[in-house]
């Protein structure tokens, strides 16, 4: 079968449609504009249209008949571009990990856009401490009158929204929290990578302030890497993934005794 007989359910509205077509450009690195029609059932015109928008926002560079992502690394360096990558994989994970917290507990988030769209939700979980490097997420949780909130200091990177070096270190050191909900730029193997050394410098910060650990991970991220190590599958207590993972990487989780859940979409 072609790519071109590959067809996605009719999506409603641009905005949806759009973040579908970025998702499969994403995964797949390039595609052509006949392709994408097919795929989403729309003419090559609606196509035209929807890529002009995506390349306006910097997130895919159309080229004559086609386009292709940016840079792995351009995405993983820059978290509004991430924000718009697999939502509806990351809402999922959030709704699971949030299963996984207890009310009274305290909760270490990464600057993570998956952490993001769990500190959404965490208010549901009251009274909770909080603990974040993250903007987004302070930002989601500032008015949760039932959530203590604890910002850490550092280096304020605004291509992460985040903090970052000694400052913010030495604060997760003086702290002990329950669990850490943490998301990684790519898996290779069992291995968890990131592609930032200061962003992979307060992950770990955070992995070992807490008694359990959780990884948020979309399964478009296994089978590449990243330049910097963060830690084995097996240091983390559970590893939530969606659905889309494939069975070459089960297997191999499988075959390592990786704790992981499969979560629906």
């Amino acid at each position: 079968m072609t790519s071109l007989e590959i067809t996605t359910p009719r999506i409603k509205g641009a905005p949806a449609r759009r973040q579908a077509m970025l998702d499969h450009i994403i995964q797949a690195g390039s595609a052509q504009v006949d392709e994408l029609a097919a795929r989403f059932g729309v003419s090559r015109m609606t196509v035209h249209r929807d890529l002009d928008a995506l390349a306006d926002q910097g997130m895919v560079n159309k080229q004559h008949g086609g386009v292709t992502t940016r840079s792995s690394s351009v995405f993983e360096s820059n978290f509004a571009l991430r924000s718009h990558i697999a939502t509806r994989e990351k809402q999922a994970l959030a709704r699971a990990a949030l299963e996984r917290i207890s009310p009274g507990e305290a909760v270490m988030l990464d600057d993570s856009t998956t952490a993001a769209q769990l500190a959404s939700l965490l208010p549901t979980r009251e009274p909770l401490t909080v603990i974040t490097n993250g903007l987004e997420s302070i930002d989601r949780l500032k008015s949760a009158s039932g959530v203590k909130l604890i910002t850490l200091g550092g280096d304020y990177q605004p291509r992460f929204n985040a903090t970052f070096g000694l400052l913010c270190e030495q604060t997760i050191a003086s702290l002990r929290a329950n669990v850490a909900i943490l998301s990684a730029s790519a898996i290779l193997g069992t291995t968890a990578y990131v592609q930032d050394p200061a962003v992979t410098q307060i992950k770990r910060a955070l992995m070992a302030a807490v008694e359990r650990r959780i990884l948020l991970v979309h399964s478009a991220k296994f089978g590449s890497g990243a330049l910097h190590r963060l830690a084995d599958l097996s240091e983390f207590e559970l590893i939530l993934v969606d659905t889309g993972l494939d069975a070459v990487h089960r297997r191999a989780l499988d075959e390592a005794g990786i704790d992981y859940l499969l979560v629906k979409v």
